[in-house]
């Protein structure tokens, strides 16, 4: 009790005439470069996925070390020890107004 060949070419007459031909041509051209654009992106994604493999990854991080000593420049270490000083200071006077509270 399905659709049968002949209900399914009426429907496509009645398409054809509504739209046109040209308007139909487009509208699949245009369908099948999306899909094309679509597969395209997907098979990109793909490719650019990193490997999971343990060694590799290890290897790459491995060439991205960078030897070296981390130094402070004196006027940040000035900053930093008047900055905490100043926090010292704060704590011991509000400790001082909770006694006297």
């Amino acid at each position: 009790m399905g659709i049968s060949i002949w209900q399914l070419l009426i429907v496509l007459a009645i398409v054809i005439l509504l739209f046109g031909t040209k308007k139909l041509r487009n509208i699949g051209s245009d369908l099948g470069g999306a899909i094309k654009t679509f597969k395209k992106s997907v098979k990109d994604e793909d490719s650019e996925k990193p490997d999971n493999d343990p060694e590799k990854l290890t290897e790459q991080n491995s060439e991205r070390v960078i030897e070296g000593e981390a130094t402070v420049s004196p006027e940040v270490s000035e900053v930093a020890s008047k900055a905490a000083s100043k926090e010292a200071t704060n704590e011991t006077s509000s400790k001082k107004t909770k006694k006297k509270a």
